[in-house]
């Protein structure tokens, strides 16, 4: 049996009678969002096959199911990255597994750097777009069940979510930056050679995360909608060095507003289209 089959048979066992609509993966120092789970129960990634436990600060190594506005959800607190050496298919595990348990929606968090000019930290920032700079992609080899072979990457970021999540914002009064992200490999910050270059190319928000987990949601059906805290200015824009403490700094000084828009986005979403179908 594979990692996937394995990793998805325990976590259904886990979960028992809880059907969870919508699976959320938690950025660098949004864990916090974890903390506002009703009723929560925890599996650490230790007792699933194939899940690595996490080694980046601000990273838990947990998922925790519960309810948030009273819908069922399933987070992922510590996502897994390519620059700890993970290959894609690893990085992008949850997600399959996400997939396989049936849920359909995937809300996505990170910490990004600011690219464009004006986009000042703390802030929030609906992603649109991307551009995989990572020249990884987590669907390279043998199909598997259940993903296309060629998924289209027209629309990656579900346009009618991100509308909601615009909706929200406006009824909340919680300022929503928009915008293309770019993810780059990491570890090691980009220069503010490589950040000028982002810039040319159409790029406002830089990352090291997110993008294979996408793809692996677009190739399986998952409907994404992703949200970037804005927690630094890019090299070169930046008039201090750049460090990851100051990235769990700013993390913390937007989580109260992520997790109102979250909450909003959970509370307005259309039950139906978030509903669990078991593959």
């Amino acid at each position: 049996m594979t990692h996937l089959a394995q990793a998805a048979r325990q976590v259904d066992a886990w979960l028992d009678k809880l059907e969870p609509q919508v699976a959320m993966v938690l950025g660098s120092g949004l864990g916090g969002l974890a903390a506002s789970v009703e009723q929560p129960r925890r599996l650490p990634y230790s007792e699933i096959p194939g899940f690595p436990v996490p080694t980046v600060a601000g990273h838990g190594g947990e998922l925790v199911a519960g309810r948030i506005e009273g819908r069922p959800v399933l987070l992922q607190s510590g996502r897994f990255h390519l620059y700890e050496g993970h290959d894609p298919q690893t990085v992008a595990l949850p997600t399959r597994v996400f997939a396989a348990l049936g849920i359909r929606v995937l809300m996505l968090t990170n910490a990004a750097g600011g690219v464009r000019l004006g986009l000042r930290p703390p802030a929030l920032m609906l992603i649109a777009d991307h551009i995989n700079l990572m020249w990884k992609n987590p669907i390279i080899g043998p199909v598997e069940n259940g993903e296309q072979r060629f998924p289209d990457m027209s629309e990656p970021y579900d346009a009618e979510l991100r509308a909601l999540a615009r909706r929200v914002a406006l009824t909340e009064g919680l300022a929503l930056e928009e915008g293309v992200y770019a993810g780059l490999l990491g570890p090691s910050y980009e220069t503010p050679a490589e950040i000028r270059m982002l810039q040319r190319i159409g790029a406002d928000a830089v990352g090291m995360s997110t993008i294979p987990e996408v793809i692996v949601a677009r190739a399986r059906g998952l409907r994404v909608l992703g949200i970037s805290t804005i927690t630094n200015l890019a090299a070169g824009i930046s008039p201090t060095k750049l460090s990851h403490d100051e990235v769990l700094a700013a993390g913390k000084q937007v989580a109260a507003d992520l997790e109102r828009l979250v909450r909003g986005v959970l509370r307005r979403l259309d039950g139906e289209s978030a509903s669990r179908r078991k593959n």
